[in-house]
């Protein structure tokens, strides 16, 4: 870990905290909500030691990257904004990217906007969603799902954030080692609170060490900057509507687990494994790869990535993380 090298950065108006180590091809992690670089700190290591340049920002509203107090901020184009400037700064015309969680959306909508900048890419858990033009994202969650969807509730701004702040050890522990793949319903006499103070035993692959990372951190700089990128869902509806029939042309290999949560929403799984669903959006997908419980904990422990993949069309093709 001594070995990570940690910077900031200045782009698209914001100061971004970025972490790397390695040279030779680069690759990007983008982390989800609520984490941090930290979450690739594994992955980071062991593709450094074989010949990649590792590299993992705090996202705009994470760590010790910059956190623009208005939800407006916090779009899908204001997001690859922070990611294009940071590759400019960095040199580099073209990375492999590498996504989780909301990190993943963002890293589709990058594939989306600037291919060009994307040698190949490898996304987990969060598939590509398609604009509906008829509906934005958030009234189509809650016609699915009711005002209760977690999605939903996080539109009330500072209700979630009071619940986390509450003990964030618990909530990072409740977080991280969930398995249950049904669609979180919060009921607001019960609240986020409710649902978190009674958290699972930690599963081998995650510490107490690393789940006092996450809550040190978060309890310095709230959860108001990750909570923004679900207030800001509708803008980023709202602005990509020139990209309604767009598709993700670069490779692609697409990873979940049978327990993700996105795997079991309605009709999730028939457009995951379908022709006509995320094939067609992503004509470049190289492979579906859905991981059972007993494979997960198989890897987790060495490498905490779930599977050994290697990168489509590069000069790198030989070459396995």
């Amino acid at each position: 870990m001594e070995k990570i090298e940690h910077t900031m950065v200045r782009t698209n108006g914001i100061n971004m905290h970025v972490a790397s180590i390695g040279s030779g091809p680069a690759i990007l992690f983008l982390h989800g909500f609520p984490e941090l670089w930290y979450s690739w700190r594994h992955q980071m290591l062991s593709l450094s030691s074989l010949g990649f340049r590792a590299i993992a920002p705090d996202l705009r509203g994470y760590g010790d990257t910059d956190a623009p107090p208005s939800p407006d901020s916090y779009s899908a184009l204001h997001i690859v904004g922070d990611l294009v400037g940071l590759l400019d700064h960095m040199g580099l015309d073209q990375v492999f990217l590498v996504g989780h969680d909301w990190g993943a959306i963002i890293a589709w909508y990058f594939c989306l906007f600037r291919p060009d900048r994307i040698k190949a890419l490898v996304n987990l858990s969060v598939p590509f969603f398609r604009r509906d033009p008829t509906i934005n994202f958030v009234e189509k969650f809650r016609a699915a799902l009711g005002d209760d969807f977690y999605m939903c509730r996080f539109q009330i701004s500072g209700e979630a954030e009071e619940d986390f702040s509450w003990d964030t050890v618990k909530v990072f522990t409740r977080i991280l080692a969930n398995r249950d793949p049904k669609p979180p319903l919060i009921p607001k006499e019960i609240g986020f609170r409710g649902i978190y103070k009674d958290p699972p035993s930690l599963p081998s692959w995650l510490s107490q060490q690393d789940i006092n990372h996450y809550a040190t951190k978060f309890n310095q700089t709230g959860f108001t900057g990750g909570l923004n990128y679900y207030r800001a869902l509708n803008l980023t509806w709202s602005l990509t509507a020139a990209w309604t029939e767009g598709r993700v042309k670069v490779p692609t290999k697409f990873i979940l687990g049978d327990l993700d949560l996105t795997y079991h929403f309605t009709g999730m799984k028939e457009y995951i494994h379908s022709e006509e669903g995320l094939k067609k959006d992503v004509p470049a997908l190289d492979q579906v790869e859905l991981l059972t419980l007993s494979i997960k904990r198989n890897h987790m422990r060495s490498l905490n990535t779930f599977t050994i993949i290697s990168f489509p069309n590069s000069d790198t093709r030989n070459r396995k993380c």
